[in-house]
């Protein structure tokens, strides 16, 4: 089975701006459209636009074609798929503008980096510029090259070495990575830049940044859009870090009674923002009502309502009086620089309706005076709410798993997959052609029935998958039953990670690969070594002091483990270090992986097994690579017994000798005790009781 690649363009960034279900839609109307040499010219746009549903309702044909006359004044000028991609995207953005809303609650980055001239705006730039110096000014390491100069190249030169990036994704989350695994040298090598940048691209993605299609080497040569794409994406979760009840139970003041609590709780972080905001303005008396960060806000009548109210103290009667949109938000801006807050725009950039900028401003705010009580029955209320741990962890990571596929956005997992529209995308990029989109509703679902479909349909393809899933209908993912869908989740996941493994063995002649291979695997590579150190089973004890796992890094990557900064892993302080510095090393070797410190120290079966699957797929992915080139394997291997095959191309051996001395050979089946992974949910038909026991797990 080879690997899904789906509709591709050559720009990472432009990819990233739509779902592969989208992609298909739009290739398949881009080319219906192509004349009888097989060519598309700007003139046949106009007609093909309108009859899409994110403009039908928006513009005229003529209109269109106006647009469209401004960039591209010959209308029989060809334009390939990529330009009309382009086009798309900025007449989205006019058509939401038009109607005063912006296109989804992720436009942080889209609005900003991918416009038909793929320009940059300098303003967003300079805030970026700003938010580094003011919060990595102090930097040990980082502080002889800042301030950086937002009207150089300074950023961009900066950046080239990953310490920059890694540094700033700790101050939105801190604790992230291990600061020990970076390579901080004022001069480093090519291989120490990739591994600096591999750490990058693998812990912004546990963090909740998208980065499908960028690559270590796109930030090395530091491409303008893509890094500022991804530098705005790691600003904006810091800035939207606190917008949730667990961390700012205040927020539950928002809400007039009890019963909006969940409804709270699942909005994301850029809708509570603008929650918040219309909960101060509108006890001010401002009548309008905020839907987004752009126009809504431009007259800068809604600012200054909202900082009379937070900062009555520096209130200037002469804001609302102002005589143009402009002079308001000059005084707009000095009012906050009064109440503390930096000023990284400028009033033009309120004016003009920068999404970005704004939420950035909007966030800025709320972070140096929320206005909400601390104290009271609501909030004491607020803190009883939370998940409990376990399954709060279990939520995140699938959410980040989710989101790191690039086929659908999270922002919480219990509310987004209740239509079944995301667990259906997510399924068709795992299991090509698995879905039947005819027979599935796109959100908006306004009828109860067709969220009950999706989810038929998930079930349905589970089932397919083998999946344990006796007496669960879709009707329980609808009602959000919290253990069964992260059991449906976990099955997910681990299918996806088996699968993995299955194409790299593409000669295994059908046979799957099971958690048993895997713990046989990581045994039998750390024995290969010269390592002593085994585990039984996924939930081994052992696995909670770290070094079992440093081994296997050790000897998948002799180069990787600092052996310095390992602790005997006695003490919880040393098994947390440990913890974290796996976990940094993984992600710096090239494993993508979603798990937490605690995971390790609790022995998280689950997740134990994700971390061993993924270190063991980068191990077996690097010997298809170098095996390439290497002379033929003997006729069998010694200890799994693979016999050759004849082809040409690559397999790997899962035994855990040496890959490239099997490179060749087939994997034949391992007898291994079952109790070697005692995995929450396995392939075995269970009923919905014990898959909700096994989901909580």
């Amino acid at each position: 089975m080879t690997s899904y690649l789906g509709v591709q363009v050559s720009d990472p960034t432009l990819q990233n701006q739509f779902t592969q279900v989208e992609l298909r839609g739009l290739k398949s109307k881009f080319t219906a459209v192509k004349n009888e040499k097989g060519k598309v010219t700007v003139g046949d746009l106009p007609s093909l636009l309108v009859t899409l549903k994110a403009f039908a309702s928006t513009f005229k044909e003529e209109e269109v074609a106006g647009l469209l006359a401004q960039s591209f004044p010959d209308s029989t000028a060809d334009i390939d798929f990529e330009g009309f991609l382009r086009v798309y995207l900025n007449l989205q953005g006019q058509a939401h503008a038009k109607a005063g809303h912006s296109k989804t609650s992720s436009s942080f980055l889209k609005a900003s980096v991918t416009t038909l001239l793929h320009t940059i705006s300098h303003s967003e730039r300079g805030l970026y510029v700003a938010h580094i110096n003011s919060y990595l000014g102090d930097d040990p390491f980082l502080k002889q090259f800042l301030p950086l100069d937002p009207a150089t190249n300074d950023l961009f030169d900066l950046a080239k070495d990953g310490v920059l990036l890694c540094k700033l994704i700790n101050v939105a989350v801190p604790g992230t990575i291990d600061e020990r695994t970076i390579n901080c040298k004022k001069v480093l090598n090519l291989w120490e830049r990739n591994e600096n940048h591999t750490l990058c691209l693998n812990s912004a993605k546990a963090i909740g940044c998208t980065v499908v299609n960028i690559g270590a080497q796109d930030l090395v040569e530091a491409r303008p859009h893509l890094l500022l794409g991804l530098i705005s994406q790691i600003i904006k979760i810091q800035l939207l870090a606190d917008l949730n009840l667990k961390k700012t139970p205040q927020l539950i003041e928002l809400v007039e009674d009890n019963s909006d609590v969940e409804e709270l709780m699942s909005l994301a972080p850029e809708k509570l923002l603008l929650k918040w905001m219309n909960f101060h303005i509108g006890k001010a008396g401002y009548e309008k009502r905020v839907t987004n960060f752009s126009s809504d806000l431009k007259d800068g009548r809604a600012y200054a309502y909202l900082l009379n109210v937070l900062a009555p103290e520096h209130c200037n009667p002469d804001t609302l009086d102002a005589s143009t949109a402009l002079e308001r938000a000059t005084l707009v801006l000095d009012h906050a620089e009064k109440m503390g807050c930096k000023r990284y725009l400028k009033p033009t950039d309120i004016v003009e309706g920068s999404s970005n900028l704004n939420l950035a401003f909007v966030a800025q705010i709320f972070h140096r005076r929320s206005g909400l009580s601390t104290d009271g029955k609501k909030y004491a209320f607020a803190e009883m709410m939370t998940d409990d741990v376990q399954t709060s962890r279990e939520e995140r990571c699938f959410r980040l798993w989710i989101n790191s596929l690039g086929a659908a956005y999270c922002n919480n997992v219990f509310d987004d997959v209740r239509n079944g529209w995301v667990l259906l995308e997510v399924l068709d990029k795992i299991k090509p052609g698995s879905v039947n989109w005819k027979h599935a509703t796109k959100p908006p679902i306004k009828m109860p029935f067709r969220k009950v479909e999706n989810c038929n349909q998930v079930i349905q393809i589970g089932m397919q998958l083998k999946f344990s899933l006796v007496n669960v209908a879709g009707n329980d993912i609808v009602q959000g039953n919290k253990k069964l869908i992260l059991a449906f989740l976990w099955q997910l996941m681990r299918y996806s990670m088996l699968q993995l493994l299955k194409n790299l063995r593409s000669h295994s002649q059908g046979k799957e690969v099971t958690d048993a291979d895997i713990l046989h695997w990581v045994n039998k590579k750390n024995r290969s070594m010269g390592r002593p150190s085994r585990i039984e089973n996924f939930k081994d004890k052992s696995i909670s002091n770290g070094r079992f796992f440093l081994e296997l890094l050790s000897s998948v990557e002799p180069r990787v483990v600092n052996w310095n900064l390992v602790t005997k892993g006695e003490s919880e302080d040393e098994k947390r270090l440990n913890a974290t510095y796996i976990i940094s090393v993984a992600r710096k070797l090239g494993c993508s992986i979603f798990l937490l410190p605690e995971d390790i120290m609790e022995v998280n079966q689950k997740m134990i097994l994700t971390l061993a699957a993924s270190i063991m797929y980068w191990s077996l992915q690097k010997a298809v690579e170098e095996g390439e080139s290497l002379s033929p394997a003997p006729s069998s291997c010694n200890t799994c017994h693979a016999t050759p095959d004849a082809s040409p191309a690559p397999s790997v051996c899962v035994c855990g000798e040496d890959e490239s001395s099997s490179i060749t050979g087939d994997v034949s089946s391992l007898t291994i005790d079952d109790a070697a992974s005692d995995t929450a949910v396995s392939s075995s038909h269970l009923d919905k009781e014990e898959i909700t026991s096994a989901g909580g797990e």
